[in-house]
């Protein structure tokens, strides 16, 4: 194990090979001295980890243009596949979330790595015409452990940076995770290109999965700081923030990851493309979406979290009007294009809104009155309690998402109506972050406390 930034009389004293005994990043000297190079190196291997886990949970966005006629599975079955990934992607992200402070950051990404493996391998075994819808949907669910990888890379990351440097780090962790949806379809779209089947595309995967499991056990760290805090999460359960910012996180993350699922989907559906057509666009959208996600947390760093998420949803919202427009009208030019545009705000909004987490409950230990480390230490405990029911809750979006397209396909045969629907969730969205966070009497509330010259006050605008 490498002990790159260990120092004889410092924070990063390791028990045994992986154990960093005492970690303080909010201490400049120690940042800059030490600190900084070993966030950065578990940031590289935990975006590797995570990439190759968004790869997984999406493989059936992917696999269902695979499957053709001979397969006898109609649109709205492909949809309910997709679908159930979704769903066991939001649900683990919960367990996920608490592992790491039970088994160390780095011993969990290992495990989470390694358990990618499964349905990889299962998929590999079954994916042919004859197999049962039943065990298709199996497998569907099996890849759903993917999206568990993100709550608990999330929750890992959190603890290695200072609030000052959360929004960018945050978003590169998951900027860089996202990739892994565009990266599987972009594959996907070589191995249709080449006339490869989808056992080539699952087979390309198992040793990139054996390959991040293997880097984390050598180049990762697990902090001894970080326990699990049942407070802290009775706490966030009970905290109406959490909430609040799992309902913006749905209109952001859900978005992405549901219109990831469904984007090639709906081009074969409703515009007639072949599963090459569809693979030449689908990508396009989740490679920009996830690229802007840390411009997003940068963004946010610089002028305020709320501030960049609610114009964000007055983006989506225009898109999403366009792409009304454009289903009317079975453009497909003027459809496409929105629909990117789409995915961009929705990659943009994802890295703001997680910005604004830390920073919510960084004001309110302000609010009680806390300074310096105090206040970072409450913000800490109660961010991380909560980022793993926020980032399961924004996931079931995508869930809501696919079973929207479903549900609209079947009964009108386009997505159209489901798409207004989005758009006055995207209004909500748009309302409940000016009325909480950005209209002027929320952000006086926040003023109970007496600033001082080391601990400024933070107001929820500036989060």
């Amino acid at each position: 194990m490498s002990t790159e930034g260990v120092s004889t009389q410092t924070s990063t004293q390791k028990r045994g090979s992986s154990w960093i005994a005492r970690w303080d990043p909010e201490d400049e000297e120690f940042w800059e001295r030490e600190g900084a190079r070993v966030a950065r190196r578990n940031l590289a291997f935990s975006v590797l980890s995570e990439h190759i886990g968004f790869s997984v949970w999406t493989l059936w966005s992917v696999m269902v243009l695979f499957m053709g006629p001979e397969y006898g599975i109609d649109a709205a079955g492909k949809f309910f596949l997709v679908s159930m990934a979704t769903l066991v992607g939001a649900v683990v992200r919960v367990p996920y979330t608490f592992a790491v402070a039970r088994f160390g950051g780095r011993n969990w990404t290992i495990v989470a790595a390694t358990l990618l493996l499964v349905p990889t391998v299962a998929a590999f075994a079954v994916m042919e015409p004859g197999t049962s819808y039943t065990t298709f949907m199996v497998c569907a669910l099996l890849t759903g452990i993917g999206g568990g990888n993100f709550a608990s890379s999330m929750t890992n990351i959190n603890s290695f940076f200072p609030l000052r440097k959360k929004g960018w780090a945050l978003g590169l962790n998951a900027g860089g995770g996202n990739i892994g949806v565009p990266v599987v379809q972009l594959v996907a779209l070589a191995v249709i290109g080449a006339s490869g089947g989808p056992r080539v595309l699952l087979g390309i995967y198992i040793p990139l999965i054996v390959v991040s499991a293997v880097c984390a056990a050598l180049f990762m760290d697990n902090i001894a700081s970080v326990k699990n805090d049942t407070g802290a999460a009775k706490e966030a359960v009970r905290d109406p923030h959490t909430w609040i910012m799992a309902f913006l996180y749905v209109g952001t993350f859900g978005s992405f990851i549901g219109y990831s699922f469904a984007f090639g989907l709906v081009l074969q559906t409703q515009f007639g493309r072949t599963p090459l057509e569809a693979a030449q666009i689908t990508f396009l959208g989740p490679l920009l979406g996830s690229l802007i996600r840390p411009v997003g947390g940068r963004l946010a760093d610089r002028w305020g979290g709320a501030r960049i998420t609610l114009w964000n949803f007055v983006g989506m919202a225009a898109a999403t009007g366009v792409v009304v427009v454009a289903s009317m009208r079975e453009s497909l030019a003027l459809f496409t294009g929105a629909f990117v545009v789409l995915f961009v705000l929705s990659g943009l909004g994802n890295g703001s809104t997680y910005k604004m987490i830390p920073g919510i409950f960084q004001a309110k230990a302000v609010r009680k009155g806390l300074t310096g480390e105090a206040a970072a230490a409450y913000g800490r405990r109660l961010s991380g309690a909560s980022m793993g029911l926020i980032g399961a809750v924004g996931a079931l979006g995508g869930l809501g998402i696919n079973l929207a397209f479903r549900q609209s396909f079947q009964t009108a045969g386009s997505g159209t109506g489901a798409f207004v629907a989005f758009l006055l969730c995207y209004a909500a969205c748009f309302a409940v972050t000016w009325a909480v966070y950005l209209r002027r009497p929320a952000a006086a509330r926040t003023r109970s406390a007496p600033a001082t010259a080391e601990e400024p006050q933070l107001t929820y605008a500036e989060v």
